[in-house]
Order: structure tokens, then sequence, then C-alpha cells
């Protein structure tokens, strides 16, 4: 697995410091950015499922139906997807179906899960296992920065 770029250790920064804002805003702490393989940030976007009483508006679905509307799948085959934590199964279909390149998350699904994110409900598939499923190839850097990534989440899913 490639190492982290100090450029994808920002951009992860960003989209956990995007997980804040959802927290923030009452929704569920996710968080997820897209950008060019240049740098430049397309999108910044959180979840919403709690505030639109929509369980398919994950911060990662939330982007891809807005940046597929937006660019062609030329273009964002030649981006990244920093989400703060690892896209569940549904997303990383939408991230396949979309044409997303590359993907870097901070926290990991069984990390998430050991806080007691989502419940006892989950459905426990690592992305890299959805991709692998795929007929092109998108490229999974993660966990990386779990520990920043798991600060947004303590307190969240558990009573503190």
């Amino acid at each position: 697995m490639p190492d982290l770029t100090d450029m994808d250790g920002d951009l992860l920064r960003r989209a956990i410091d995007v997980a804040r804002r959802s927290r923030a805003h009452g929704n569920h702490p996710f968080g997820a950015v897209l950008a060019h393989e240049t740098g430049q940030v397309l999108l910044e976007v959180e979840n919403t499922v709690l505030t639109t009483r929509d369980v398919t508006c994950h911060a990662e679905t939330n982007l891809i139906r807005l940046a597929s509307a937006r660019w062609p799948k030329a273009t964002l085959s030649q981006c990244t997807l920093y989400t703060s934590t690892e896209p569940c199964p549904m997303c990383a279909g939408a991230i396949f179906w979309a044409g997303v390149g590359r993907v870097v998350y901070g926290l990991s699904e069984q990390e998430l899960y050991a806080l007691g994110g989502e419940g006892s409900d989950g459905l426990l598939l690592p992305c890299r296992e959805v991709f692998g499923h795929g007929g092109h190839a998108v490229q999974v850097l993660g966990p990386a920065l779990e520990a920043e990534a798991r600060e947004v989440h303590v307190g969240f899913w558990t009573p503190a």
C-alpha cells in the first residue's frame, strides 16, 4: 500500500473537520471531500442522515450524488474521495459506479463498530472487498490518521 502523502494527510484532515461540522449540525460524524489529483478541492459534504431522516444520506453518497451530476466519469476517475471513515458497502457501491479512481479513509469500519458506531446492526464488509468485485480498479489507502479520525466519534455513539 502506498504511503500517505502530505497532500493526502491535509485533505483527509479536511474530511475529518467536515465530520466535526456534521456532528455539530446534528448528524452522524462523517465527512467527505472530493479532490482532483492536483489537490484542488471540488466538493466537501457532510452526512445528513438525521436531519433529512433519510438513511441513504451518508457523506459519501451525498458527495457522489452531487459530483456525478457535475462531472463526467473521466474527470471523477482522476479524483480522490477523502472520507473520515471507511465507506460502507452502499457508499463503496456509489463510489464505484461514479468512477472515482481513488479513496483515502481515516477510521476503519472495524474501529467504528468497536466504538459502538451504527449500533449493533452493522453491515461489515470492507470497501476493498466491494471494490475488488468490480470491473475497474479503485485504489484504496486507509486506515490513515486513525487516532485523529476516531476523536470525532468519541461520545457520539455511546454515552461518554
